[in-house]
């Protein structure tokens, strides 16, 4: 499984400030850091340990993938920053690549079915831990495993994967 690892910041006071210092820089201290893998998610958690196959990898990325273009997540204020994510339709501007992530996105859900898009959207695109996203849903305990599997392979047909 390949790894993407970088180091962020880790203050109290926030990122770096507008005169290019970091917070505590000045007064002679080391930036706290910590070291991330932003390929981790809990699918390839998952997919890492044999609980998932190739194909329902590959279909919970191209969902994954579809809700970061479409731009999905929640935020609290308007956003006035272009869509950043690589990939689409060539030939088509961003509003319209942005609209088809959405169309695509719409499309894997209703085919995933209502029963089975709580757990698709928790824990392919909110990045919940399956046991976190069960406790959520009322489920009982090591279900949520079966349940996302049914869910990635309708995902899957829905994508034409094989």
């Amino acid at each position: 499984m390949a790894q993407f690892l970088v180091d962020r910041e880790l203050t109290e006071e926030g990122p770096r400030r507008l005169d290019g210092l970091r917070p505590g820089e000045a007064r002679g201290e080391a930036p706290r850091t910590v070291r991330v893998n932003l390929a981790e998610s809990p699918l390839t958690w998952l997919h890492a340990r044999g609980h998932l196959g190739d194909r329902h990898l590959a279909a919970g990325e191209r969902l994954r993938a579809d809700w970061e273009r479409a731009e999905l997540a929640p935020s609290v204020t308007m956003r006035w920053d272009p869509v950043r994510a690589a990939g689409g339709e060539p030939g088509l501007t961003p509003g319209e690549r942005q609209l088809a992530a959405r169309a695509r996105f719409d499309g894997a859900i209703a085919a995933a079915g209502p029963g089975l898009s709580d757990i698709l959207w928790r824990v392919v695109c909110a990045g919940e831990s399956l046991p976190s996203a069960e406790k959520a849903l009322a489920w009982p305990a090591r279900s949520g495993k079966l349940v996302l599997e049914l869910a990635l392979d309708r995902v899957a047909g829905f994508y034409g994967l094989r």
